[in-house]
């Protein structure tokens, strides 16, 4: 089951960032992986390993080779976690603007009355 605050911890490095961009247009073997990046062929590897214990990455055997691409359960938690945090975002803020609306709506009323 993909959590998010592995995923969130995952995704703190931003060589791990560029890796899930990368996956996003499919899936890719670490070779395709690390020919786009700045980083060793053994730096790609462990990166993918701590994306696919975060839930974020899986694998399969293509022949010789093992394809990485994004897990969707991972993709979705993180998405969850981020759209909640959103929400109460605006929520928060239609809050703030009724109270202020209100507020000022008081504050002309008493401006009248004097």
């Amino acid at each position: 089951m993909a959590t998010y605050g592995a995923a969130l911890a995952a995704l703190g490095d931003p060589t791990r960032q560029a890796i899930v961009e990368l996956l996003a247009g499919g899936p890719r073997a670490v070779g395709d992986i690390a020919r786009e990046l700045p980083v060793s062929r053994p730096a790609v590897s462990q990166h993918l390993r701590v994306l696919k214990e975060a839930g974020l990455v899986t694998d399969r055997q293509d022949g010789t080779r093992r394809l990485y691409q994004l897990n969707q359960a991972g993709a979705e938690a993180v998405r969850g976690y981020v759209d909640r945090l959103w929400n109460q975002a605006l929520a928060a803020f239609k809050e703030a603007a009724e109270r202020s609306d209100q507020e000022y709506e008081s504050e002309q009323d008493n401006r009248e009355t004097r």
